[in-house]
């Protein structure tokens, strides 16, 4: 985890991100990142610099290919959580972005991907 979190920060730094949507970014890449990790035993993160009319941000892709999510409403539900977790995963992390979109098929594995634009 602690290598997302390294590689997230110093992407956000490279988009010119202040200190609070960089803390913002690098959460919600750690939140997704560690269910991956958990949920669908491992994965991997791709992290793409955006560029559009003035402005930049930054977009995270988190797959994995565990066994999907049954109940995605459920799962993006605030306070929701699988174990002793406290429960601000899928829910918190889309909170933080400012675009978020899960795709997830059982038994096939799960797409997260979640962007943020600078000067927003």
């Amino acid at each position: 985890m602690l290598t997302v979190r390294h590689a997230v920060r110093a992407a956000t730094v490279e988009a010119g991100f202040g200190l609070v949507d960089q803390t913002r970014i690098v959460t919600a890449a750690s939140e997704l990142a560690r269910n991956a990790y958990i949920h669908g035993g491992g994965g991997t993160l791709a992290i793409e610099q955006l560029h559009a009319t003035g402005r930049r941000g930054l977009r995270l892709t988190v797959r994995d290919e565990g066994p999907g999510i049954p109940d995605l409403e459920t799962a993006l539900t605030d306070g929701f959580t699988t174990g002793a977790g406290l429960g601000h995963g899928l829910g918190g992390a889309r909170r933080l972005m400012h675009e978020f979109s899960v795709h997830s098929t059982d038994g096939e594995g799960t797409t997260v991907v979640a962007a943020r634009w600078n000067g927003r």
